[in-house]
């Protein structure tokens, strides 16, 4: 029913910056929360920022990475600065969302994309 495609990944040096991008697409009657989440290999997924009415922050990407939404576009970013060698990863975004099923609607998790791979390396 719902689409989720992010985009933006790539190998950048330490210091470095990207953005991704990730838009929903499908019977959306109303986003109420878009997130990032993270998963380098051997670990658990993890959430990175998520974003309702304020953006909320692990600490560890906490004054680098900014989190932002287009409700226009059923779009979130992620502005990721001063990149670190632990920042690497695939990068999922996910939603809270109410879809439409016929004349009712019902509120639902987004089911993953494919993730977008981000290396940070010299």
């Amino acid at each position: 029913q719902v689409q989720l495609v992010e985009s933006g990944g790539g190998l950048v040096q330490p210091g470095g910056s990207l953005r991704l991008s990730c838009t929903a697409s499908g019977n959306i009657v109303t986003i109420y929360s878009m997130a990032w989440f993270r998963q380098a290999p051997g670990t658990q997924r993890e959430l990175v920022a998520t974003m309702a009415d304020d953006a909320i922050y692990i600490n560890s990407v906490k004054g680098r990475f900014t989190i932002s939404r287009d409700n226009a576009k059923n779009t979130v970013y992620l502005q990721m600065n001063s990149l670190k060698p632990e920042d690497t990863a695939v990068y999922y975004c996910n939603a809270r969302l109410r879809v439409r099923e016929g004349t009712a609607s019902r509120l639902v998790n987004a089911a993953w994309g494919q993730g977008t791979q981000v290396t940070v390396s010299s």
